[in-house]
């Protein structure tokens, strides 16, 4: 991530380009907080769902209930026999997931020969937590949720990935998660990113565990964009 070290002094304060800059910086990160996710959705076929929170005010202003599906959406899942629920949610930068997300799943799908895969869902003005519920209700043993991440001044599009074995509701913690963060253009590859969430999807289901007990150190790939 770019530092703003070094910028000069006009005066007292920053040069003009510099604190333009700034504000131009921060103006994006807020309108990612408060963008919707763009239609059409560039992922299909899904299943859109939307958590308890009604709106993006109420999402801001609840935490809690965007950790649940509404019961509207609840309703719409059909339980099966999975090994993972892939579950994308707008987060806190929707613009992180509608840039994002498709190239992430194209790159982490193909890797996945052998494995069960639930229908991909789409929750609006969800959290990471809501994940949970959708993985239980669809029989998934494991589900990775890809999420736009809290913005940054120079990071309003960040896509984070959370990988939980065994998700159960109100029960499983942050703890119980590993995470994957700052997939992006001029983060970390779509490739990489890939590469990192197969390796810890194999070793979570060989294992049977998630989070603080399940280290990322898979071997670097040998060729990367």
């Amino acid at each position: 991530m770019p530092a703003r070290i070094g910028l000069g002094l006009a005066g007292h304060g920053l040069p003009t380009r510099a604190l333009l800059d700034f504000q131009l910086d921060h103006a994006r990160a807020r309108d990612a907080v408060h963008q919707d996710l763009a239609r059409p959705f560039p992922v299909s076929p899904h299943i859109e769902l939307h958590s308890a929170a009604a709106n993006r005010a109420e999402y801001l202003r609840r935490p809690d209930l965007g950790r649940k599906l509404s019961a509207s959406s609840a309703g719409r899942l059909e339980r099966g026999d999975y090994d993972v629920a892939f579950v994308l949610c707008d987060g806190l930068s929707p613009t992180a997931v509608t840039r994002h997300a498709a190239g992430l799943l194209d790159e982490i799908t193909p890797r996945l020969k052998g494995w069960k895969i639930a229908p991909l869902t789409v929750v609006l003005q969800g959290r990471v937590a809501v994940g949970d519920e959708v993985a239980m209700r669809l029989g998934a043993r494991m589900v990775a949720v890809l999420i736009g991440e809290r913005p940054g001044l120079t990071s309003p599009d960040s896509l984070g990935v959370y990988l939980t074995w065994n998700p159960k509701p109100g029960v499983t913690t942050d703890a119980d998660r590993n995470c994957i963060s700052n997939v992006r253009t001029e983060g970390l590859s779509y490739s990489l990113a890939a590469h990192k969430l197969h390796y810890l999807m194999e070793e979570a289901r060989r294992r049977e565990l998630t989070g603080v007990q399940l280290k990322e150190d898979a071997a670097g790939e040998r060729t990367l964009p």
